[in-house]
């Protein structure tokens, strides 16, 4: 498949905006720094179909008056001392390409198996280039031979998580469509600072942060990030969700506080166990599960509803791959849920004061997508799983049409996952999923052989 660029261009916010440095809080500095990519795909109508050019305006006109309400994406980030990193508003803009593909849109569809020729729909993003010079934003529209369109969106993960990401995109679509602004951001990130100055001691163990990633019997990771990844979209109806979630909490004797396991933690404890028999762990391997919770309601008083920024917190689940394996799905589960009950408003505040006691940011940043001997590592034996199973992550209209079929930005990484509502509301889910090449054969076996 051959991509090329037909055109490129800086959009800018259609009105002046505010412009001066925003500070970033330290959830937002710290972790995964690159850009995070999600692909849209879509069959216009027929009148759409014969005006290239009004959809390349549409998404460039509507682009520039979101950015108005969204201004921050439109600066750029700039190093401080102590690899700490500030948000200039200065309305530099996004960049957005304009491109065509040699291919048919079922041609590159197909089977819905993911591709590495689905990585060309999105730019490239150079960075090695200065940050301070790098957009926040990155949108590629790439016009298909049969009519199909490809609308691809790069957004840096330094500014946003998922769930403002989205927020902001389903934003942009209601203007392009017509509509008017429903819920503006909430742009003020001084809800979620450390102290000034921090407690001195956090009040909680930060392994996330301070402890070394656990490793497969090698003193470094660097020979297990250096094999070659696949990606893959596996999907659970809703019956084997539901038998997943049932075999969780038959366990009875592993759940806490009588609250029956959740779907996601009935997942993810499952995607864990496959991980560890696909990459054939023995039964001592120390292994860890990276879970993302949402901190909004969680602290005190919570996140306004449509807060803007970074707003999750990682914990990591611990234990043996021979537990794991051998003991009920329950099991698993319960260190999961066990993880994620750590995460209380005296935590996510402890988390804010260890980080910002931190003299240096560059142990806690993976700032290439690529780079996984910088920062947190989660392969092999270790792994991600993120869940999108409650954001609007569909039904995404620019004014010709919902998308088709949609290819979540997971980090390209090995073990890392991201579990997302199925595209037909009927109550299944899709696991997406980036494994070694040589253990995905043997995964994909285990996920559905074990349901």
């Amino acid at each position: 498949m051959q991509v090329v660029s037909i055109g490129s261009c800086l959009v800018q916010p259609a009105e002046p905006t505010w412009n001066g440095p925003m500070p970033l809080t330290e959830f937002d500095q710290s972790g995964y720094l690159a850009h995070v990519r999600t692909i849209y795909f879509y069959r216009p109508s027929e009148t759409w179909l014969t005006q290239k050019k009004t959809i390349y305006r549409t998404v460039r006109n509507s682009l520039s008056r979101i950015l108005v309400h969204f201004y921050p994406l439109a600066g750029r980030l700039r190093w401080l001392n102590g690899a700490r990193l500030v948000l200039e508003c200065n309305g530099k803009g996004v960049q957005l390409i304009e491109a065509e593909v040699d291919a048919d849109l079922d041609d590159i569809l197909g089977d819905l198996t993911p591709s590495p020729d689905l990585r060309l729909l999105s730019p490239p993003i150079n960075y090695k280039y200065p940050i301070e010079e790098t957009p926040l934003v990155f949108v590629q529209l790439t016009y298909f031979k049969c009519g199909g369109i490809a609308l691809s969106f790069s957004i840096s993960d330094a500014v946003v998580d998922g769930q403002s990401a989205l927020h902001f995109v389903s934003e942009w679509a209601n203007l392009s469509r017509g509509d008017s602004l429903r819920n503006p951001p909430f742009l003020d990130r001084k809800l979620l600072r450390a102290g000034d100055p921090p407690s001195a001691k956090p009040r909680f163990e930060h392994k996330q942060f301070d402890t070394p990633p656990l490793l497969l019997g090698e003193s470094s990771c660097e020979n297990e990030s250096n094999k070659e990844t696949v990606d893959a979209m596996m999907k659970l109806t809703k019956i084997q969700v539901e038998k997943l979630k049932n075999e969780a909490n038959r366990t009875s004797p592993y759940i806490y506080n009588d609250r029956v396991f959740t779907r996601y933690e009935a997942i993810a404890a499952h995607i864990w166990r496959c991980a560890c028999r696909a990459r054939g762990h023995l039964y001592e391997q120390p292994t860890g599960l990276a879970v993302c919770v949402d901190i909004r309601n969680r602290v005190q008083p919570p996140l306004p509803r449509k807060y803007f920024g970074n707003a999750i917190v990682d914990v990591i689940a611990t234990g043996c791959s021979g537990d794991l394996v051998t003991r009920p799905l329950g099991y698993a589960a319960s260190r999961i849920r066990e993880a994620i009950n750590e995460v209380s408003n005296d935590f996510v505040h402890s988390s804010l004061d260890y980080l910002k006691n931190l003299k240096d940011f560059s142990g806690v940043q993976d700032i290439h997508p690529t780079n996984t001997n910088q920062g947190p590592f989660y392969g092999n034996p270790n792994l991600g799983v993120i869940s999108w199973m409650t954001l609007p992550v569909y039904s995404l209209d620019f004014g010709w049409g919902k998308e088709i079929y949609m290819i979540p930005g997971t980090h390209a990484s090995d073990g890392d996952s991201m579990i997302l509502p199925g595209h037909d509301g009927d109550g299944s889910v899709v696991v997406a999923l980036c494994l070694q090449a040589d253990r995905m054969d043997d995964f994909k076996k285990f996920f559905y052989q074990d349901i």
